[in-house]
């Protein structure tokens, strides 16, 4: 237990710190969830909106330092990577000769 008036201060600012950092992390999650759930969908529109509120949750969260930078970057870069993947091979796929 704290000693001090401000060590107790201390100690609820924190805790209430805690609380918020484990939503903004838990909605990253659950954002770049859906995004994985999109793409194995299949669905190209679904897809890009869903990369986009990923994109917009975890820039919130480095911009508050809730998150590193860098590690911000670096889902964005995953995300963008799998759904740009995924979204370009139906397009370049050759397509099943047909049958007479």
């Amino acid at each position: 237990m704290p000693h001090t008036r401000s060590a107790s201060k201390n100690l609820r600012k924190s805790e209430k710190r805690r609380v918020a950092n484990r939503a903004v992390k838990r909605s990253i999650k659950t954002h770049c969830k859906r995004v994985l759930a999109a793409v194995g969908e299949g669905n190209v529109e679904k897809m890009k909106a869903e990369l986009i509120l990923a994109i917009k949750k975890l820039d919130k969260a480095a911009a508050k330092k809730v998150i590193h930078p860098n590690m911000a970057a670096r889902k964005k870069s995953q995300l963008a990577r799998l759904v740009n993947a995924k979204a370009a091979a139906p397009a370049s796929a050759p397509k099943p000769p047909e049958q007479k």
